[in-house]
């Protein structure tokens, strides 16, 4: 697949008139300034502030009692509880009867209590719109980054600090280029072409903002866009970023919201200055699986020669939107999961499983012998149902498959996209979508 790394010089235009990168203009825009340069250390303004049940009030409420501050503005704060739900154990239960309390107390405008996984309720619910500045609580923020947004995720002390005040500091980073044109082959998605820049693009992009561009990113939907951006996070990068366009304006229209006039402004320079930039041939990707135990482990998914399947699983911020289930449907139509092999479907949203049930997406998915779980973050973090045991292999539709990541420690998950979770469901071992396609 053809590769061209491109290293730029810095423009010699003045301060205002040099060209800047799309987070280049945002972070600016957030900190006041006309322009900013990479490695500079400003302060952000925050527009909205996304926690989750895991990372959230039982993480941030003793602390900020302890400081005797308040939260800078409640409308601006958005909450989910997705981690422990629904409760399996009364710890978990205690942990969202916590969540629910701090939400009331603190009068928090947008609290979103067992509807979905937060990367999902987030654009679902028309929170995200070109140009924003935002924080959340969980390492997959930058899945807002899809909206031509700059999300980055943090941790529980800087949270408290967000809360506060609404304000963050930023040493502004460089962006890496990644464009892709072409058309994607059948039985090739979003999630291929992530673990495809695993592999070739590695985990150390610290720091790092990528920007994903091209025809082939044109043509994707706002679901498999919310991928690139989400998995992001796998690359190492400090977020993923997307330009907007006509399409991610009729998402936001369609949610109820108003759009801005000027939302197609936030675009990077024709001239911005990247730390690299990549071309890639989306008409040369083929079906890929990550192997134990990192994403970065990945290869073509016709490689892999009679790896037992004891578990498919369908679910996560990546990988059990509706467009995911229906990835899924159109290989298992009319056909059924292999003998000693489980598939499990957790929908990312009550609203993905609403509609999945409306087109009949349900239907064919328990016909070829799924098991529906309730929505939630649920075994792509190892929690509640879907945990794997010892020496068992999972083929998953998430963004990690570290060791440990999805129940026992001695167990093995694969990644690869719902395509190839469903073909494999069916093979009972490892496969590749195209032959059930």
């Amino acid at each position: 697949m053809a590769e061209n790394k491109g290293n730029f010089e810095s423009s010699n235009k003045t301060q205002i008139d040099r060209p800047q990168t799309l987070a280049q203009k945002i972070i600016a825009n957030a900190s006041g300034k006309k322009y900013v340069t990479p490695g500079e250390i400003v302060t952000c303004q925050l527009d909205l502030v996304l926690m989750h049940d895991s990372s959230g009030p039982r993480r941030v409420k003793s602390r900020l009692e302890e400081l005797g501050a308040t939260i800078f503005d409640p409308q601006k704060v958005v909450l989910v509880s997705d981690h422990f739900v629904p409760a399996t154990d009364p710890e978990s239960a205690e942990i969202l009867a916590l969540t629910r309390r701090w939400a009331d107390e603190n009068q928090i405008a947008h609290f979103y209590d067992m509807q979905g996984i937060c990367h999902v309720m987030l654009p679902q619910q028309g929170h995200l719109k070109p140009g924003m500045f935002l924080v959340g609580g969980d390492s997959h923020s930058p899945t807002g980054g899809a909206f031509g947004t700059f999300m980055v995720g943090i941790g529980a002390t800087e949270m408290t600090g967000v809360l506060a005040t609404g304000e963050i500091w930023i040493k502004v980073p460089e962006t890496i280029r990644v464009n892709w044109d072409g058309e994607l082959p059948k039985g090739c998605s979003a999630k291929d072409i992530m673990l495809f820049l695993c592999k070739k693009l590695g985990m150390n992009n610290n720091y790092k903002v990528i920007e994903y561009a091209g025809s082939t990113i044109a043509n994707m939907s706002m679901y498999e866009r919310m991928v690139l951006c989400n998995m992001s996070a796998e690359l190492g990068a400090k977020t993923g970023i997307i330009a907007a366009d006509e399409k991610t304006l009729t998402w936001i229209k369609d949610t109820g919201q108003d759009v801005a006039k000027d939302a197609l402004n936030w675009q990077s320079d024709e001239d911005a200055n990247y730390a690299r930039v990549y071309h890639f041939d989306a008409n040369e990707l083929i079906p890929q699986v990550a192997a134990p135990h990192s994403p970065e482990n990945t290869h073509p998914a016709n490689s892999f020669e009679q790896v037992t399947i004891h578990q498919a699983y369908i679910g996560a911020c990546t990988g059990a939107k509706l467009s995911d289930l229906h990835m899924a449907a159109e290989i298992l139509k009319g056909k059924k999961v292999a003998p000693g092999t489980r598939l499990l479907i957790a929908p990312a949203s009550a609203k993905t499983t609403e509609w999945a049930a409306k087109d009949g997406t349900l239907s064919i998915l328990t016909e070829a012998g799924a098991i529906i779980l309730p929505t939630g973050c649920g075994a792509c973090a190892g929690m509640g149902a879907g945990a794997i045991a010892n020496g068992e292999n999972c083929i998953s539709s998430t963004s990690r498959n570290f060791k440990g990541r999805m129940g026992s420690p001695d167990s093995n998950v694969y990644l690869g996209s719902p395509y190839t979770v469903a073909a494999s469901a069916i093979a009972g071992v490892i496969a590749d979508p195209r032959d059930y396609l």
